[in-house]
């Protein structure tokens, strides 16, 4: 497509319509740990590093596709692998000013998984410096590589507060929803080319017994 009909203001018009897509409808997620290799040891014959020092993690808004496990049995046992991609909005990590890095650690559920590739997904309309997102390819770390308690949602089978995620509330563009700062940016609101919406972002929570079929959404508080 020409230039001449795709527009800074159309580039920004398809990232917030992505946007609201990821954000505020799907509602995804994974935690992402970054590995300090400044203040990690890495042994000098194996260049390996058994234990790792990761940064707090940070919660990223994804789209995940999600893999059947495969069992595989070799001389040791059987051995369960997980492998999953996600896909991260490019214009949201550059609004974050985050960066996603081959060989960094991720959660999804119970399971943390190795980044093993970090791949542009599209450009937008051929414009080269536009991308519309990038796929990450994690595979499911082994045990002892990273040792912290996975943050939720996990499972509904885990006895566990935050076992299973009762609230979800929109970003909108919001720099604070009910649930703390968002650093969510939507490009035509800040570029002043649409106003913000007057209406709040909408929940959908269940903050009682985790067997009730009631919802904020249906008004049924």
């Amino acid at each position: 497509m020409a230039r001449l009909f795709i527009t800074p203001r159309e580039i920004d018009y398809i990232s917030d319509l992505t946007k609201e897509v990821t954000k505020d409808i799907i509602g995804q997620k994974i935690f992402y740990y970054t590995v300090r290799e400044d203040l990690t040891t890495v042994h000098d014959v194996y260049e390996e590093a058994p234990e790792k020092v990761f940064n707090p993690p940070v919660e990223l808004d994804a789209l995940v596709e999600w893999q059947p496990e495969t069992f595989k049995t070799t001389k040791f046992g059987s051995e369960e692998t997980a492998t999953i991609e996600v896909y991260l909005h490019a214009r949201d990590l550059t609004d974050k000013d985050f960066q996603v890095r081959s060989g960094d650690y991720f959660s999804y559920g119970q399971l943390f998984f190795e980044i093993t590739s970090v791949i542009a997904d599209k450009n937008v309309y051929g414009q080269v410096e536009h991308q519309t997102g990038y796929k990450v390819t994690g595979k499911q770390a082994r045990q002892g590589q990273i040792n912290v308690k996975p943050l939720g949602p996990t499972s509904e089978a885990i006895d566990d507060p935050d076992a299973v995620q009762k609230t979800f509330v929109q970003q909108r563009g919001q720099e604070e929803n009910s649930l703390g700062k968002t650093g969510d940016v939507r490009a035509l609101q800040q570029n002043e080319k649409l106003e913000a919406p007057i209406s709040k972002p909408q929940e959908v929570s269940n903050k009682g017994n985790s067997v009730t079929t009631d919802s904020s959404f249906y008004g049924d508080e």
